[in-house]
């Protein structure tokens, strides 16, 4: 009788346990940790093409000195930030990112309006290579971004239904993840001039 009872016992709690959501939970945060990975690699993978870029532009348009100091100096902040996973549970630091991010794009868009200026510069064959390679980067960011937030969004989903909010509750105990969120102003199209 008394193994019949354990025998029950342990059957129900290997029920019981089967249904809370842990190892649910533990995949889809390491889904968000990876995402997250992605996101990093294609900002530096930006942030690689930079230098080049800046040199290529500054042979032909050494008088846009402000325009190019602009650049080095967003990409000079964006290096200097430190991130890791603790970065997915910190929503200040996820904001510094996503602004540092923010000021890199703008001196971005900046110097191709620059660029603009220059004809010679927009049929060298070199900035050209760079400029293509720049905007398959700016897709492969949006791109890491969307798959990254469509993790945090199963995540955090997962945390907060029954019975995954259960196990994380009083288990776990992570935290909800912060999604990218567009810039303050990018409703608005910017103002191009020539």
């Amino acid at each position: 009788m008394r193994r019949l009872v354990l025998f029950l016992t342990l059957s129900l709690l290997a029920t019981a346990f089967s249904g809370c959501g842990y190892n649910t939970i533990q995949t889809n945060d390491e889904a968000v940790i990876a995402a997250w990975g992605d996101v990093e690699a294609s900002y530096q993978r930006r942030a690689d093409l930079i230098p080049n870029l800046v040199e290529t532009v500054k042979a032909y348009a050494a008088h846009e000195k402000d325009t190019l100091t602009a650049v080095t100096e967003a990409r000079a902040k964006v290096g200097q930030l430190k991130l890791g996973s603790d970065t997915l549970n910190n929503p200040n630091a996820m904001a510094n990112f996503q602004a540092a991010q923010g000021r890199m794009t703008s001196a971005l868009s900046k110097l191709m309006v620059v660029v603009e200026k220059y004809p010679n510069l927009k049929a060298n064959q070199n900035f050209r290579d760079l400029q293509h390679q720049l905007e398959g980067t700016e897709n492969r960011i949006n791109v890491a971004r969307v798959r990254y937030n469509e993790s945090v969004r199963i995540f955090n989903t997962s945390i907060r239904t029954f019975p995954n909010n259960l196990t994380n509750n009083f288990m776990l105990q992570l935290p909800r993840r912060e999604p990218f969120k567009a810039e303050a102003g990018a409703e608005k199209a910017p103002t191009v001039k020539f």
